[in-house]
């Protein structure tokens, strides 16, 4: 059904949009997982926390949430039928409010990377801006769908490469993080009807593989001082993303593929960790490895999927 101004709408009329909703339709939890490559690109550039990291950060999780937001928008028809629940099917976000959604937050990246980073940021913000637009809007269930958000969670990393120092620097933990991502893509587009088992047994070797690398030390000092954070790192990463993906070889049902998609989300941090302490910021990486917890618990009540 559409209305006058021939938008789609779903459900019942929908009442003022709250802060709960906005959290919801943004997927407000998983953006925790949105720092990390920021601090992973800095820390390979030797400065992670640089004086234009907080706001290149700031940039990524404003990008993030508009991504979120336009995937909704985009999705509306699909989701009335396969995930009703929803902010927008359901009626409780109108389907034009979540693209003005989008749209702001949009605007508040680029702006917050032109203002933290200069040129130097913009440079990758937008070819980043792009990559999410193009995948919610066009091409999230083409063959080029896993590669472009890959792409984008790489660009993601060369981000905080590029506030701190080279930018060629950031190539290695950019390459991890879109081999994370692109696997991870390639089994969320089972969570609904589940996926053959030879799928989830493909990336959960994938994830074997990207953990090794993450944990591998780059033979400097500090990069060697970071080892143990590293291992701790690697351990949480496998231990969650892992094993759910482990079950959903055994049972690759929609709920359990909808479940190891959720955990690749939030795996992302251990991950982003053991990438920062093998980048000699052993410290740091250890914060960051805090937040998975945090992150997973709130998760609980907001599906980072």
């Amino acid at each position: 059904m559409k209305d006058r101004e021939g938008v789609l709408r779903f459900g019942r009329r929908p009442r003022p949009l709250g802060l709960s909703d906005l959290a919801i339709l943004v997927r407000a939890p998983a953006a925790l997982s949105v720092p990390g490559d920021i601090i992973a690109g800095a820390a390979a550039a030797g400065r992670p926390f640089g004086p234009r990291v907080p706001g290149v950060i700031a940039s990524s999780v404003c990008l993030y949430w508009a991504g979120m937001a336009l995937n909704d928008y985009a999705d509306a028809a699909v989701d009335a039928v396969e995930r009703p629940q929803r902010p927008v099917p359901s009626g409780r976000v109108p389907r034009r409010t979540a693209l003005g959604v989008a749209c702001a937050l949009t605007t508040a990246g680029l702006g917050l990377a032109a203002v933290s980073g200069g040129r130097r940021s913009l440079a990758v913000a937008l070819p980043l801006t792009g990559l999410v637009w193009a995948y919610d809007l066009k091409l999230k269930s083409t063959p080029a769908g896993p590669a472009v958000m890959a792409g984008a969670r790489a660009l993601d990393v060369l981000a905080g490469a590029a506030a701190a120092g080279p930018v060629r620097r950031g190539v290695v933990p950019a390459a991890l993080v879109g081999l994370h991502t692109y696997t991870l893509t390639v089994l969320s587009r089972h969570e609904v009807s589940g996926a053959p088992a030879r799928l989830p047994a493909s990336t959960l070797a994938a994830s074997a593989t990207t953990a090794l690398a993450a944990a591998l030390p780059t033979g400097t000092p500090a990069t060697r001082a970071g080892t143990a954070v590293a291992g701790t790192a690697v351990a949480g990463y496998l231990g969650t993303y892992g094993l759910a993906q482990a079950r959903a070889v055994r049972e690759p049902s929609g709920p359990n593929v909808r479940r190891a998609v959720g955990a690749g989300i939030l795996g992302l941090v251990p991950l982003q960790a053991a990438l920062t302490a093998r980048a000699g910021a052993p410290a740091v990486a250890a914060l960051l490895g805090a937040v998975h917890p945090l992150a997973r618990r709130l998760a609980r009540r907001v599906s980072p999927t």
